[in-house]
């Protein structure tokens, strides 16, 4: 039962007290109107997003239609109760109901003073276009005509077939298709261009075919108590949490852990009732330059389901402040109420009722990385938000967007533009058009890039939107589904490209004169909305502006160093110029690959079969080693580089398929018999190489190996520290599972050392240390510390011999485990707290108990997770490693640690 003892009244917002006591009294129904609400922003987990800000912009005294949401806690009651509405729920639904009819002084189903209710969803995580609105609720035959003596025929028609058809696409399954085809033969007849241009007798015509749709479609009659339509609505809204394109949404953005929806009952407002009516949908700022400038869109005589479903191409602002100023005088003014309020940029629904400005919604606006990252430097300059705040308005994710490739030069491809539609989400992206979700899941899964091409999209389409690399539509305006849903995911989207004809069936996309059939090579430009044929060349795009300085806010509140896995001087360059403050990981063996030469003295390498040769082979990659060295010191002038002695197993630089040429120059070259090379081979390939004669057991059972590496070290290091180079070399050894492992190449190392430096009379200050990758490394981590300066989690093989899971051959069932929930993440992308994660902890303890000034960082690739970041700066790191172009992601996410 509704409390009214609980309910603030007039600018008042209920305290976290009384917000715990409704929770503890199981209070299940909260209502709102203009100046009082049952909740506020903070009660999302309970009243989802759009619940919590209806609330919200009613106690601050915004103009919001009355209503009441039922809770997230009711959705999960449902579901738990196979689908059934939980004890005493519909009294207390029918009690709030009550509460809104007092306020408005109208009822549901009365056809003298009629209320007619939208019923929407909204979880505590925004999800466009995941849940399903109904609007025009409590219209039957009896009320219709009611509504049209108050409001014209026209309008109550025009609002009643709305009405037939959202409620039977929605709720009970009637493909909206059956409905539309009534429409395009009742406009065919009438000779009607627009929905607009039929007549108020012509809605009534239309008004019986859809009602003959569900006999057709469903065999019985549409349900005319309007009390039966709200129940069957919200089973709708309830059992759309479970629909497959909501799971497929959360799955894809990692959304876990919510109760359910919220279902939002809110009186209708109309914007279709004429020319002095409309409805809108805006951003505070501009969501994709970060602009501090209203950007949205508007359409006179409209419902807002015709503006995000991108049904009618809307216009811009400027035609509300034109035809309606003072309903845009007061909707500016309540959009710099909200900013100052949420201290945010905000997305907000709008309608206007015969000149009338009402707030239908508003929430935190999702944005591309490039606007992201200017409203946070903005509003600090305005002094709207600190810069710690400024830090968390900018997710990981959004860096991500910004170090995705533009075009490489414009310009040069302007003869090939064939199109120009809307610029809905930033970007570049090239691929070959399919023109169904499904191929374009299935083309991204083997290896193809997609440009996904539809006439307009919905909420089913999300799987192929997230696979393909950018997205066409011909419909749709900056705010449709696909345009919101791209944005989100910084996935490049033109939309609203009018001279698109597409025809699916024939998988033809025509423009003008000009065919492009499924495969053919498509480009994107999403920032100037350009469609370009074929396949244009891709640029790294470049840190610089206002992302400098955000970065620079970033670097001052982390405590985490954050270092590159960088294996050749050009990485370091790289590396250096997106901010690493050192290198985590250089792995030696991508060295040899570098040139025929290189890899031509590897090979005889691991063919030789007596010591002279091996060190023969050996003198030959020296140089090579020592040169990159050289180079890799230079660029990181001043910070610690971390050296991985050869890691992988030896039969890996062996060439791959037809051996007879490799065998044949080998005879030749190290004086063997085919009989003794193919032998020589055989002996080296491995059942399971993963676990077999690899890392620091290279090195103990050919000692050479590791000395000639550690000779390249050392006299580079000189070399460049002669030049007047800062160097700080860290030598690590690989795949350590014992002390006595670590302890015999550390003595090898500090040999070298000894004699390099009385060769040279000069030296360095170096570090020898050993990464943890092998869970027995982890839990002897203290006997291990004796033997090191520094250890570095090895992540990725560390996950391998904790789950036992090949990456290699993964694939094969994780994808079965991530859809069946077995796991909620890929262990290898997300870091494993509760397993993996303990051994690091575990790790970090021994080691520094054995030794408290032991450095300890990570270089897999969990290095630039940032839910793994903020786990590794808990933990104690001193550093975290990742790839030069997921550095900046990794310093946000140290940062957003510390705040």
């Amino acid at each position: 039962m509704v409390s009214q003892v609980l309910t603030s009244r007039k600018g008042d917002v209920p305290s976290p007290i009384e917000i715990a006591k409704k929770t503890m009294l199981g209070q299940r129904v909260f209502t709102f109107g203009k100046g009082r609400s049952e909740g506020n922003k903070g009660m999302k987990a309970l009243l989802g997003g759009k619940g919590a800000n209806l609330a919200e912009m009613a106690s601050i005294g915004l103009s919001v239609p009355p209503g009441l949401t039922i809770s997230t806690e009711a959705c999960q009651q449902y579901q738990l109760k196979a689908k059934n509405l939980p004890e005493g729920l519909w009294d207390e639904i029918m009690i709030g109901l009550q509460s809104v009819e007092k306020d408005i002084g109208a009822s549901l189903g009365d056809a003298t003073k009629p209320l007619l209710v939208s019923v929407r969803s909204g979880a505590a995580i925004s999800m466009p276009g995941m849940m399903d609105t109904v609007l025009n609720l409590g219209l039957n035959d009896e009320v219709v005509v009611g509504l049209a003596a108050k409001s014209g025929e026209r309008f109550a028609y025009d609002s009643y077939r709305r009405f037939l058809d959202m409620f039977g696409d929605v709720v009970l399954g009637i493909p909206h298709t059956a409905f539309e085809e009534k429409l395009e033969n009742v406009k065919k007849a009438k000779n009607a261009k627009q929905d607009t241009d039929l007549t108020a007798s012509d809605l009534k015509e239309l008004v019986e075919l859809y009602k003959q749709v569900y006999v057709e479609v469903k065999g019985e009659e549409f349900p005319s108590d309007p009390k039966k339509q709200l129940e069957l609505a919200i089973r709708a809204v309830f059992d759309s949490w479970d629909s497959p394109r909501a799971i497929k949404y959360r799955a894809i953005n990692k959304i876990s852990s919510l109760k359910g929806t919220a279902v939002n009952i809110q009186t209708m407002v109309f914007g279709n009732m004429g020319n002095t009516s409309g409805t809108g949908v805006l951003f505070t700022r501009n969501p994709s330059t970060g602009e501090n400038m209203l950007y949205g869109e508007f359409l006179v005589n409209a419902q807002g389901e015709d503006v995000v479903a991108g049904i009618r191409t809307p216009q811009d602002l400027d035609t509300m402040k034109n035809v309606m100023p003072e309903a845009y005088k007061e909707l500016v003014e309540n959009c710099e109420i909200l900013e100052k309020h949420y201290k945010d940029m905000m997305d907000i629904e709008f309608t206007v009722q015969e000149n009338r400005l009402w707030m239908l919604q508003c929430r935190v606006g999702k944005r591309t990385g490039k606007g992201a990252v200017k409203m946070a430097v903005d509003m600090v300059k305005e002094g709207l938000v600190d810069i710690r705040s400024a830090i968390k308005m900018v997710e990981p994710q959004h860096l991500d967007q910004l170090l995705h490739p533009q075009f490489k030069d414009p310009s040069a491809y302007k003869s090939q533009v064939i199109a120009t539609g809307l610029p809905a989400s930033p970007g570049a992206a090239v691929g070959q058009v399919v023109f169904s979700a499904e191929d374009a899941e299935e083309w991204n899964a083997n290896g193809k890039s997609a440009i996904l091409v539809r006439t307009d999209t919905s909420p089913e389409d999300v799987g192929g939107m997230h696979a393909a690399a950018g997205i066409l539509t011909a419909t749709g305006g900056m705010t449709s589904h696909a345009a919101v849903v791209a944005r989100g995911w910084g996935k490049c989207c033109v939309s609203g490209c009018s001279n698109l004809r597409v025809n699916d069936a024939m998988k033809l996309l025509v423009i003008g004169d000009k065919e492009i059939k499924e495969g053919e090579w498509l480009s994107l430009n999403g920032t100037t909305g350009e469609v370009i044929l074929g396949k244009q060349p891709l640029a790294p795009s470049v840190v610089s502006g206002d992302l400098e300085k955000f970065m620079s806010w970033a670097d001052e509140l982390r405590r985490l160093k954050v270092f590159a896995n960088a294996d050749t001087p050009e990485d370091a360059l790289k590396a250096r110029k997106n901010g690493a403050q050192g290198i985590g990981l250089c792995r030696t063996e991508h060295m040899f690959f570098a040139s025929d030469e290189r890899i031509g003295a590897m090979r005889k390498m691991i063919m030789a079969t007596t010591l002279e040769q091996r060190k023969a082979a050996l003198d030959q990659l020296l140089p090579f080693q020592k040169t990159d060295f050289e180079g890799i010191f230079r660029a990181m002038d001043g910070c610690p580089v971390t050296i991985r002695l050869l890691d992988p197993p030896l039969h890996e630089f062996l060439p791959d398929g037809n051996i007879d040429e490799f065998v044949n120059d080998i005879t030749k070259e190290v004086g063997m018999t085919e009989e003794e090379v193919y032998s020589r081979i055989e002996k080296l390939s491995e059942v399971n190489p993963m676990l077999g004669f690899r890392g620091c057991r290279l090195g103990i059972s050919y000692p050479e190996l590791t000395e000639m590496q550690a000779r390249a070290i050392f006299q580079a290091a000189i070399n460049v520290q002669d030049q007047g180079v800062e160097v700080f070399p860290e030598i690590m050894v690989p795949l350590v599972g014992t002390p006595e492992e670590l302890r015999h190449q550390a003595s090898l190392i500090r040999t070298v050392a000894k004699k390099v430096f009385a060769e040279r009379s000069s030296s360095v200050k170096y570090k020898v240390g050993t990464m943890i990758e092998i869970p027995r490394a982890a839990l002897i981590a203290d006997e291990i510390a004796e033997e090191a300066e520094f250890f570095s989690f090895g992540t990725n093989d560390l996950t391998q011999m904790t789950f036992g899971y090949s990456r290699d051959d993964v694939s094969k069932f994780l994808p079965i485990y991530l859809s069946k929930g077995i796991l909620k993440h890929d262990p290898f992308e997300v870091l494993d707290q509760k397993g993996v994660g303990q051994l690091v902890k575990l790790a970090i303890e021994k080691g520094r108990s054995a030794k408290p000034s032991l450095k300890v960082g990570i270089c897999g690739e969990h290095g630039g997770e940032p839910n793994s970041v903020a786990f590794f700066a808990k933990a104690g790191l001193d550093y975290v490693s990742c790839s030069p172009f997921r550095l900046p992601i990794a310093r946000l996410a140290a940062a957003q640690a510390e705040v």
